[in-house]
């Protein structure tokens, strides 16, 4: 990672979460209801957000592989995956603490839920698919189908408290989703200001995973080079 860019993004993530942590706990009030359980929306909806972004890229970077075979296509799109899946299990996690408290379950089939959850098997299959011993190419052919297939599911996601009856909040539905001004000004920093760890993540998975595939081509060159010694 060019080290310019990861100290921008670092020091953006620092300062982002520190002013995010004050606004959740010091300017936004406490909900009525639920009270301090009620503030671990302000990290759901950021990781849910940025997971479906995530998702988004993995799926436009495997149409680029799947159209010129080109591997850094295909490691972005692997990258953005195992981020987007990192952050959709944080998504799951946070809405059943947050469920829990709101409507005393943990998990509740309901539309917005449940097609969250098709969303995350989806790349789990994905990310199975990425340890099968296959060829370079083929491995990057299946998992960009999957890529594909999986965005498909993304805007049921986002939509689903439109399209059927749901019990999850819409926050954005009418004028504040009925929150305090001070709530709406806190979710949307955390949501925006997430850009930074998240841009941070992938940029350095990215990084990874052209270090090791480059390892692998030398490896594979020097092996080649061993045995055309050995027969001469």
């Amino acid at each position: 990672m060019n080290k310019k860019l990861s100290f921008i993004l670092a020091a953006g993530a620092a300062a982002s979460a520190a002013i995010s942590q004050y606004l959740i706990y010091f300017y936004a009030p406490v909900e009525q209801v639920l009270g301090y359980a009620q503030k671990i929306f302000y990290y759901h909806l950021p990781v849910a957000w940025w997971a479906l972004a995530s998702f988004f890229l993995s799926a436009v970077f495997g149409i680029g592989y799947l159209l010129k075979k080109r591997i850094s296509c295909d490691i972005a799109s692997h990258a953005c995956a195992e981020v987007g899946f990192l952050l959709a299990t944080l998504t799951l996690v946070t809405g059943s603490i947050w469920g829990r408290h709101s409507w005393g379950v943990w998990w509740t089939w309901d539309p917005k839920l449940t097609t969250a959850l098709v969303l995350w098997f989806i790349f789990a299959a994905y990310l199975v698919v990425r340890t099968m011993p296959l060829p370079q190419e083929q491995k990057g052919s299946i998992s960009a189908v999957i890529a594909v297939i999986g965005f498909l599911d993304v805007p049921l996601v986002f939509f689903a408290t439109r399209l059927w009856r749901s019990i999850h909040p819409a926050i954005f539905h009418s004028e504040g989703g009925g929150l305090e001004p001070e709530m709406v000004h806190t979710i949307i920093f955390c949501v925006l200001s997430f850009v930074f760890l998240w841009a941070w993540m992938i940029v350095y998975r990215i990084t990874q995973m052209r270090q090791e595939h480059g390892l692998g081509a030398l490896r594979t060159h020097l092996l080649y080079r061993e045995e055309l010694n050995e027969q001469h």
